[in-house]
């Protein structure tokens, strides 16, 4: 995911996008750069060369649309997961992305913060905007998902519906698969 998001290169072969990529880290900490959330959103749009209007137009839609509009003027590192993460997802929307990469995005969140999370990502597709997830817990993400892909050892080893994901032998992948409660134990 890093080489579509263009911050490595491949050892061969190309990477095309239609539109600008961000990354969501899986440690939503080491993005946040400004003190507040409301500066830190802008600091994309600050880099691109957007004009101060520009600039603060960009922050408050991305706040609106991250839900994070109340909590603008906060100290940002006392946000909660989910608000850090929605944070994070922000400053991504500010620099006009089209393509949002979530790296685990419910690595080390409780139940609200997960929700918080898939309420963002069901807004950003109803947005029309392409969303690609990186996730093992696949039973917080599937039912969003309306293509499934596998990587098992550094290959394609499924690719197909979320449906046609769970008729399979997951387990064999080292994915635990939430209609079979017998994988927990194995």
């Amino acid at each position: 995911m890093s080489i579509i998001a263009g911050l490595e290169t491949p050892s061969s072969g190309t990477v095309k996008t239609c539109g600008r990529v961000g990354l969501v880290f899986q440690e939503p900490d080491a993005q946040i750069l400004g003190e507040t959330p409301r500066e830190d959103i802008a600091f994309g749009p600050r880099n691109l060369g957007l004009c101060k209007d520009e600039c603060r137009a960009r922050v408050e839609s991305a706040l609106a649309q991250t839900g994070l509009t109340d909590r603008a003027d906060f100290p940002a590192r006392s946000l909660s997961g989910g608000e850090k993460r929605r944070l994070a997802a922000a400053g991504v929307l500010a620099m006009d992305a089209q393509i949002i990469i979530f790296d685990e995005p419910y690595a080390n969140l409780d139940y609200p913060g997960i929700v918080q999370v898939n309420r963002l990502i069901q807004k950003l597709i109803a947005d029309e905007k392409t969303i690609i997830i990186l996730s093992h817990e696949i039973e917080k993400c599937l039912a969003l998902a309306n293509r499934f892909i596998v990587l098992y050892r550094g290959k394609k080893v499924f690719d197909g519906t979320s449906k046609e994901a769970l008729g399979c032998d997951l387990k064999s992948w080292g994915i635990h698969n939430p209609l079979k409660s017998d994988d927990w134990y194995d």
